[in-house]
């Protein structure tokens, strides 16, 4: 089943090593089949914080916040990678995500944290996991942790290390499974 499926990459540093695991998940999404949008969150400027979307009257929020929206709202489910910055989750991720609610709701998330360390970011996957349940998209219970960052991946997104061509597919498995549960229920309606 083809599903609609949003990658969700937040951060703004330099020589940014992250956006090679976005790439590799985007990657491994469509050989699989599925419509994949990667949004880089530096590539949508977004101001802090003011006003949800859902607070501008029809036709009134500035348009990168619009852009997102229509992404959003068509997606299936979400795909979040994030770097760990001092055990929490990036300041650009988490204005991106701040910006909408219902476009999230009822459809699953999966988080691949990572670092450049040997915890591979775990530690913000659990900040994540509390944001993304408030948010509306309970994360799957599988993390994709990615340790070492700099060494894991090409800059076209293709494993460097063996494991992770072998771990994502149990990963995606879980994914697709909640994907396609919240999908069918969804077409059945939801509590709101």
């Amino acid at each position: 089943m083809k599903n609609n499926i949003v990658i969700i990459y937040g951060s703004a540093r330099e020589n940014r090593q992250g956006i090679k695991a976005a790439k590799f998940v985007e990657n491994k999404l469509k050989a699989r089949g599925h419509e994949v949008i990667l949004i880089d969150a530096i590539d949508y400027p977004l101001p802090f914080l003011n006003k949800m979307h859902k607070e501008y009257k029809e036709g009134e929020a500035p348009v990168v916040i619009e852009k997102l929206h229509k992404i959003l709202i068509k997606a299936d489910s979400f795909v979040i990678v994030s770097a760990e910055y001092n055990h929490s989750i990036p300041a650009i991720l988490k204005n991106l995500l701040d910006h909408f609610q219902s476009e999230y709701f009822f459809k699953p998330s999966a988080i691949v944290p990572y670092s450049a360390g040997q915890y591979g970011g775990v530690r913000v996957a659990m900040h994540l996991r509390a944001l993304l349940a408030e948010l509306g998209m309970p994360s799957i219970s599988s993390l994709f942790p990615i340790s070492g960052i700099q060494n894991a991946f090409d800059d076209e997104g293709n494993a460097l290390v063996e494991r992770y061509d072998k771990f994502i597919v149990r990963f995606l498995d879980e994914l697709e499974w909640y994907t396609r549960a919240y999908k069918n229920e969804r077409a059945n309606g939801t509590p709101y």
